[in-house]
């Protein structure tokens, strides 16, 4: 029970986002209108994504310190746990932006910039299954690892602010917290990146555990 109270309250968390998301009063704002909702959803599952890519990257390095296999699952398994939230983060978006500006995939710097951090995170996942060789899969994976992150930090949040893009925080637009955050909706706000980040934790540690009985069903095979 000891072990397992921060799943409880990740459920409690999200469940509370839910109802909140969906039925606590929102400020009346031009264009955004209901859709500020989606601020509860969009933006912390971006965030779960860019913790648990964050924590591959720590175990593809201590991998390559080490060599023990259990932190190149736990690299892969975070990379997986993250391309579901960023699929996640892409279909809220999509929907945000039709609904704000009228195309669900607008010429926009950040949007590009997350499609093709997307795609490379997809390369990581294919780039491992294409090679067989245990060892040298894991080096090449997390190497690769290592330095995608950085881009894709670039591509997200670097480069859209040095451009025009019809992101808030970018290209000389408020950000959030000066347009429309207030305080009805940072205590839900902060509340839903909270228990986003703990329910793809415990989906990481899910997969974790898996991968790991895998490994060792196939070593008695």
């Amino acid at each position: 029970m000891r072990k397992s109270w921060w799943k409880i309250l990740a459920v409690v968390l999200i469940s509370l986002v839910i109802i909140a998301g969906l039925l606590a009063p929102v400020p009346v704002l031009p264009i955004l209108h209901e859709s500020i909702r989606n601020v509860y959803f969009h933006v912390p599952m971006w965030t779960a994504m860019l913790v648990l890519y964050f924590i591959s990257v720590i175990y593809s390095i201590k991998y390559l310190n080490t060599g023990k296999q259990e932190y190149d699952f736990m690299a892969v398994e975070a990379v997986n746990t993250g391309i579901t939230f960023c699929f996640m983060g892409l279909a809220t978006g999509m929907l945000w932006a039709n609904i704000t500006w009228g195309d669900p995939w607008p010429n926009d710097p950040k949007l590009n910039g997350s499609a093709i951090a997307t795609l490379m995170y997809l390369a990581y996942l294919v780039l491992r299954n294409a090679l067989e060789e245990e060892q040298k899969r894991a080096k090449i994976s997390a190497v690769y690892n290592i330095f995608s992150f950085p881009i894709m930090i670039v591509l997200l949040y670097i480069l859209p602010k040095l451009t025009d893009s019809l992101h808030p925080g970018s290209g000389g637009n408020s950000t959030f917290g000066n347009l429309d955050m207030n305080n009805q909706l940072r205590p839900v706000f902060y509340t839903a990146v909270i228990g986003w980040i703990l329910i793809g934790t415990w989906m990481l540690s899910l997969r974790y555990r898996m991968r790991l009985i895998e490994s060792k069903q196939n070593e008695i095979n």
